[in-house]
């Protein structure tokens, strides 16, 4: 009983320390310009004058809205590619099929270093620079959603595909009637990641939109210069940054603890 007692309070003060940064974010974003640099824990008197002074300094809800498009059809992307990928590793068998897996999930081991510079080139004659699209395209796949539906399907007991076939449905039929409903906990927890993942990207957007504050990873600099930064208005727009993520969690935490339990089942 007290080892559990204290494993409970460890916990605790691990998820205080996890909130923290995100309280004092919102914290010094609800302080009076003139109190930003204070260090009182509760911001008294409360002001929105951060937000609004950001929302009229940037077109924030436009960045937001374009960030959001980026990080679903990335994300959607993503899904639907590793889906297909996966299916075809799990449930077919075809020549070089161990040695074309590897390679595809080498593919994971290759840093995003050795691959920006193509990928922009390839961009610049596409005529996709300074454009949404560019950020989007090169990052519809992904190998780490390949790997983590692969070992799911791995799992997936063939003699529902087997009688899926035997009522005279087809391998496309099957995968959207039979294995996708059963990996909707999978899916919103990989969609989750890889949202997150496109959400917080900066450096990729960085160099195809280069003079263009049109996601909002690239609005936030626009409150840091060489003379100091601009802690209000950074702070509102950072906090307002965190509430699609937080919201889409919401939607999909039943679902994103499903898989978790799921996962330690046999």
């Amino acid at each position: 009983m007290t080892r559990r007692i204290a494993g409970h309070a460890v916990l605790a003060l691990l998820s205080l320390a996890c909130l923290f940064p995100i309280y004092w974010l919102y914290a010094t974003s609800l302080r009076a310009p003139g109190d930003v640099y204070d260090l009182s824990p509760l911001p008294w008197p409360l002001s929105i004058d951060s937000y609004t002074d950001a929302l009229a300094k940037n077109d924030v809800l436009g960045m937001l809205a374009n960030t959001a498009t980026v990080a679903l059809l990335t994300a959607a992307g993503q899904l639907l590619v590793g889906l297909l990928a996966a299916y075809a590793f799990a449930g077919w068998r075809f020549p070089f099929q161990r040695l074309l897996y590897l390679a595809f999930v080498g593919t994971w081991l290759v840093p995003f270093q050795a691959t920006m510079l193509p990928n922009y080139a390839l961009l610049a004659r596409l005529g996709l620079l300074e454009t949404l699209a560019g950020v989007i395209v090169p990052n519809l796949c992904s190998a780490l959603g390949v790997l983590l539906l692969r070992e799911h399907l791995m799992s997936f007991p063939k003699d529902l595909l087997d009688a899926a076939r035997m009522d005279g449905r087809s391998s496309w039929s099957a995968l959207w009637t039979v294995v996708v409903p059963s990996l909707r906990p999978v899916l919103a927890a990989l969609g989750i990641l890889l949202f997150i993942t496109a959400w917080n990207e900066y450096f990729w957007p960085a160099m195809v939109l280069q003079r263009s504050n049109s996601v909002i990873q690239l609005g936030l600099r626009s409150f840091m210069g060489t003379e100091g930064n601009d802690w209000g208005p950074l702070m509102a727009t950072a906090g307002l940054a965190c509430l699609p993520v937080f919201a889409l969690y919401l939607v999909l935490q039943r679902h994103i603890v499903n898989a978790f339990v799921r996962s330690g089942l046999k």
